[in-house]
């Protein structure tokens, strides 16, 4: 993400859980029964886990796709980091991730996987942003206006990631929120904001 000021918004741990419930319901409305559950890594790791946890599934697996970077930075190329799941044949299974974006993620990952002869695949992400050209059989949300997500389990990152690319770099703590209501519309706990700036000086130390 070249531009320093794009939107962002702060997903909640409650909102994941209401998407994820949303989700378990739709899937089992659908009539679709998955053997196992594929979690895209990072991002897919806890609603994967929380749609196992609904939806009775207690095979559990992953692969790493990497594609952006913490504070929306974004590779060239999505590339996949870990050989794809080696027990998923003749399986019915349930690809999951946080979101929807570029789409390269979830084709890079689809691919991997049929090479490994699955049953069937089908997609479920918490939220599914309008611009990807790859629409998920599973939402838990339509994303119209782009933004950037900022999930809980990535806010630490996220937040470096943005106060990193600022310039001049924040010199305190009220500047620093002040800023990333500037620059991305959000208002983050200032403990957390707090949190990074620490962190951020501890990891630049000499």
């Amino acid at each position: 993400m070249s531009d320093p000021f794009f939107r962002g918004e702060l997903v909640t741990w409650s909102q994941v859980c209401r998407l994820s419930r949303r989700l378990a319901e739709d899937i089992r409305a659908s009539g679709y029964r998955p053997d196992a559950v594929v979690a895209i890594a990072r991002g897919g790791y806890v609603p994967a886990r929380l749609l196992c946890d609904a939806l009775g599934v207690y095979d559990l697996q992953s692969i790493r796709i990497g594609h952006y970077e913490g504070g929306a930075r974004k590779n060239e190329t999505a590339r996949c980091h870990s050989p794809p799941p080696a027990n998923v044949r003749g399986l019915k299974v349930l690809l999951t991730d946080d979101c929807s974006d570029t789409g390269d993620t979830l084709r890079l990952a689809l691919e991997q996987l049929r090479c490994c002869g699955p049953l069937d695949i089908k997609i479920a992400v918490l939220h599914h942003k309008k611009v990807s050209p790859v629409v998920p059989d599973y939402y838990g949300r339509r994303i119209v206006s782009w933004r950037w997500l900022i999930y809980p389990w990535a806010l630490t990152e996220d937040l470096s990631g943005f106060i990193a690319a600022m310039q001049p770099r924040p010199e305190t703590l009220d500047e620093a929120v002040r800023q990333l209501r500037i620059r991305h519309g959000i208002k983050p706990p200032r403990s957390a904001v707090a949190y990074v700036l620490a962190l951020m000086k501890q990891r630049e130390a000499p």
